[in-house]
């Protein structure tokens, strides 16, 4: 298996809804889309063998996929959806905002003003606010700092890489940290925008975007462009949800007996 299907646990959040062993998911046969993106659903450098097939969230990124010669490309609906249809959620007050300030990685770090991010984010937000940083600037205490100066910060847990360190419960710790929060915003739309939208929370997306050492900013433009109503301090919450339930492909889920078929699991 690709070590990508692994990342956030989406190998063992797919097994548990099929009812495998969600602690030793078999071997996908094929590549599963580990994040929202604008290109065919797979990660940036990832070594990818022609003519494997891709298991992408939706429809328009399987048509981008198709376009760039991803000839097999098959659209499951995003690990989220599945784990959200295997846990009901609780009957809890929400209040504040989750807040998902724009992330480097191991091979780009992110560079831009925290401390001006951090200003704007008060000067909008009318209740608590939670910082989840993502693990890479969590681990950096100049980074985290900042923002423990002006609120709660946590973090989901580690993505993973090369199988090891995988923190399998990333999407569950998560959902509980978005199912207890009212709006969720980043200063990018990214996969927990769509995810937070799709459990209730009012999204949004403003703030200074900041940029990745040696990033290409047309994409990044393109996006503000291309899905307006997810952008600003306040969209209007049903437009921006129903364009979120759609990019996570929210209609193509695949019953349980279909995904393990669809994935290779058939015999499992």
């Amino acid at each position: 298996m690709h070590h990508a299907n692994h990342f956030y646990g989406h190998a063992h959040v797919l097994a548990g809804y099929c009812g495998l062993d969600p602690d030793d998911p078999p071997r996908i046969d094929g590549y599963v889309q580990h994040g929202w993106n604008v290109v065919d659903g797979l990660g940036a450098g990832t070594p990818y063998v022609s003519g494997r097939p891709i298991f992408v969230w939706s429809e328009q990124t399987r048509r981008r996929a198709w376009s760039m010669g991803r000839r097999y490309a098959t659209v499951i609906g995003a690990p989220w959806l599945y784990l959200l249809s295997t846990s009901p959620p609780a009957e809890a007050p929400r209040a504040g905002t989750i807040w998902y300030p724009f992330h480097g990685w191991e091979g780009q770090h992110v560079a831009g003003d925290h401390q001006r991010l951090i200003d704007e984010i008060l000067e909008t937000e009318d209740g608590p606010i939670t910082f989840c940083l993502y693990w890479h600037e969590f681990r950096d205490e100049r980074i985290r700092r900042r923002y423990e100066r002006a609120g709660r910060v946590i973090c989901h847990g580690y993505r993973g890489l090369r199988w090891l360190d995988t923190d399998t419960k990333f999407l569950h710790n998560q959902l509980a940290e978005l199912r207890a929060h009212r709006r969720v915003a980043s200063n990018r739309l990214s996969s927990a925008v769509l995810y937070g939208a799709a459990v209730g929370c009012e999204p949004a997306v403003y703030g200074d975007p900041m940029h990745l050492d040696g990033e290409v900013r047309v994409t990044a433009d393109r996006i503000r462009r291309q899905w307006p109503e997810l952008h600003g301090s306040h969209p209007d919450p049903a437009d921006a949800t129903a364009s979120a339930l759609y990019e996570l492909g929210a209609g193509d889920l695949a019953s349980p007996a279909e995904l393990r078929a669809i994935l290779g699991w058939a015999g499992a």
